[in-house]
């Protein structure tokens, strides 16, 4: 999968940082690209913490976070979105 990391991290929220997990410097902008028909694009590294409080991570340059929440790979875009012929 294109904008898969490749071993997502999990773990309870409210545990503060993950082992090995990205850490932004403090101050730093992370830019996010909103597409109308597709993924929200990310800077990363990046932490995602899902509704049930687990927290995945990416240590990509740019992530794909799915919107439209048809990926297999939620929170990560695996282009379901598009429409099939």
């Amino acid at each position: 999968m294109p904008n898969s990391p490749s071993d997502p991290a999990r773990s309870p929220s409210g545990t503060g940082a993950l082992a090995g997990a990205p850490e932004a410097a403090s101050g730093e902008t992370r830019r996010v690209t909103v597409r109308r028909k597709g993924p929200m694009l990310v800077e990363g590294p990046v932490e995602v913490e899902l509704e049930d409080g687990s927290v995945v991570s990416s240590d990509r340059f740019q992530v794909a976070l799915c919107t439209c929440r048809r990926s297999r790979r939620y929170p990560w875009c695996d282009t379901s979105h598009r429409d099939r012929a």
